[in-house]
């Protein structure tokens, strides 16, 4: 088969972009799509009550799936996260935490952990699975989450994901430039972040490098 000529390539990596593919087994979330709009309990300022992810349009929406309450490697994760919350509402962005467990656990562990007592953000319960299975992140058998981030437009498009095995932790900061380089491709139209893209450095746009045409 021939290779694409340099006059080809911009037009095959639009399409290739535009392709859209479900990203996880079971997973109702397609990106570029909008995500099913369900109904969480959560708690949250010492509150508990319902939302719908619908309510979290007009802003950026991040969805943290761990695992479970109490135990070693999600609070870690969910202290740093509560650490840069305030970076990320400076940014337009709200995050959710999800798990398998209930609000009363979700009460317990924030009336009861240092870590925890940080967070500031909405923590929803998922008992029944049924988020972690739209998503594709649930462990049937088990009853619990993967680690699984979503990064959701303000139109309520999912545009950026990952999923780790349970015993590797995420990173804030890495989430935190996710959703920088996601925000500039929506206020750019056809412009695109190279590797490790951050504020400030330069982009890509179709049929050009860095530097000048391919």
């Amino acid at each position: 088969m021939a290779l694409a000529s340099s006059a080809e390539r911009p037009k095959i990596m639009k399409q290739i972009i535009e392709i859209d593919i479900p990203v996880l087994g079971n997973c109702l979330s397609v990106i570029g799509q909008p995500v099913a709009d369900m109904e969480m309990e959560i708690f949250h300022n010492e509150k508990i009550s319902k939302v719908k992810l619908s309510d979290y349009k007009g802003q950026w929406l991040i969805l943290f799936f761990y695992p479970a309450d109490f135990t070693f490697v999600c609070p870690t994760e969910l202290r740093e996260l509560a650490e840069y919350y305030e970076t990320f509402k400076k940014e337009g962005a709200e995050i959710v935490s999800v798990s398998t467990d209930t609000v009363y656990s979700h009460k317990a562990w924030h009336d009861t952990s240092e870590s925890i007592k940080k967070i500031q953000f909405p923590m929803a319960a998922d008992p029944t699975g049924q988020i972690s299975r739209a998503f594709g992140v649930y462990i049937d058998g088990v009853g619990l989450a993967r680690r699984g981030t979503f990064l959701i437009d303000p139109q309520g498009l999912l545009r950026a994901l990952e999923a780790h095995d349970n015993s590797i932790g995420r990173s804030s900061a890495e989430l935190l430039r996710k959703l920088q380089a996601a925000k500039f491709v929506a206020e750019h139209g056809g412009e695109a972040c190279p590797a490790s893209w951050r504020p400030g450095n330069l982009s890509l746009k179709p049929g050009f490098n860095l530097i000048g045409k391919i």
